[in-house]
């Protein structure tokens, strides 16, 4: 029995991508690799249509967070101020980067299960500032709740800083707006909703950005690896194969109609899923209209903890994903990424019968 992931990454590969793994072995010192790096970084771009002129996409070997990290201690210059906007673990995690960074910067705590408010996000870039970059989660996937950028890209706006975004579980299937919401970069992954392997991830940053770019930090320097890619080349062994998986997935996501066709998707599927499980009880956490499409949690049945729910589904072929934090106790997480059918939920809505909840 094939088991399908629905934990927010890794996502279960289409056959296409996984085929493109058994590629042949490939030095990234020679110009089939070049070519390789090229046309990844020109297809990341092509995703919401940027003009190569004026943003660029900066490839690494490492996770989501390596990427995020990369942005921050790359793009907040040695004299920057940052403001990190948070409501959930992810909003916390770059707060944590900041300070390992030695970065002057303010965390503006919101509850986990509220939106950011711009009220007090206005407040602090009057009192607290001046700031030279905001740095927000665009889908925090702690609860599911997608955050609106363009509203805080908009203060940031009246207020002379720059907004960095973590999109690690939006890039390729929520609008991100880079001109309306003031953004210098947004970090982000192949093993989500691109549905690439792990192991390659990247920042698409506005080429002025880059031109400020400090240099903290040494194998994640954003500065020097956009450099030596602009001039076909490398600084360090990549994953060779994670980007061979990279080009090959977002070669599928351009047949498979972009954008549009993949938010389309993971809407029909989490809606399939939120009204099946509400008719079973299990109530989404937050109203679809604050929920990405991507991820959303649910309340456990009363009276099941998340690890009986988590082995019992596991062993029907499916793989959930619990809470964090405090929320582990009372939610659990369902996301629709990767190579998953209607018909595949269809079951998992079954195996939840299966299970008796009652």
């Amino acid at each position: 029995m094939k088991t399908l992931l629905l934990n927010p990454g890794p996502v279960t590969l289409t056959e296409r991508v996984r085929q493109s793994l058994l590629q042949p072995d490939l030095c990234h010192r020679e110009s089939e690799f070049y070519d390789l790096q090229d046309e990844a970084r020109s297809r990341l771009l092509g995703v919401y249509g940027l003009d190569p002129q004026a943003w660029s996409a900066v490839l690494m070997t490492a996770s989501g967070t390596g990427a995020v990290e990369s942005m921050i201690a790359s793009l907040v210059p040695q004299q920057g101020k940052l403001l990190v906007v948070q409501n959930g673990v992810y909003g916390e995690r770059m707060a944590s980067i900041a300070k390992q960074y030695g970065i002057e910067h303010v965390a503006l705590a919101h509850d986990w299960m509220r939106a950011p408010d711009p009220a007090a996000i206005a407040m602090c870039l009057e009192t607290e500032g001046p700031f030279t970059h905001v740095a927000i989660v665009h889908h925090e996937t702690t609860t599911g709740r997608l955050n609106d950028l363009c509203e805080i890209g908009a203060l940031c706006g009246k207020h002379g800083a720059r907004l960095l975004v973590d999109a690690v579980s939006s890039f390729g299937a929520e609008a991100i707006d880079f001109d309306e919401a003031n953004i210098a970069a947004v970090a982000a992954t192949a093993n989500k909703c691109l549905h690439g392997v792990p192991g390659a991830s990247f920042v698409v940053a506005a080429r002025d950005a880059i031109e400020c770019a400090a240099s903290r930090g040494y194998y994640l320097d954003l500065g020097r690896l956009a450099r030596l890619q602009a001039a076909r080349n490398t600084p360090f062994t990549p994953s060779v194969h994670a980007y061979y998986a990279l080009v090959e997935a977002l070669r599928e996501f351009a047949d498979e109609g972009g954008l549009p066709a993949r938010h389309a998707r993971y809407a029909a599927l989490s809606e399939q899923v939120r009204s099946g499980l509400a008719s079973r009880g299990m109530a989404c956490v937050l109203p679809p209209e604050q929920s990405s499409v991507v991820l959303r949690a649910y309340d456990l049945p009363p009276g099941i903890a998340y690890e009986p729910l988590h082995d019992a589904l596991k062993a029907c072929g499916f793989v959930i994903y619990a809470g964090q934090g405090d929320l582990s106790k009372r939610l659990f997480r369902i996301s629709t990424m990767g190579n998953l059918t209607s018909a595949d939920i269809e079951r998992l809505l079954q195996a939840f019968d299966a299970l008796a909840l009652k």
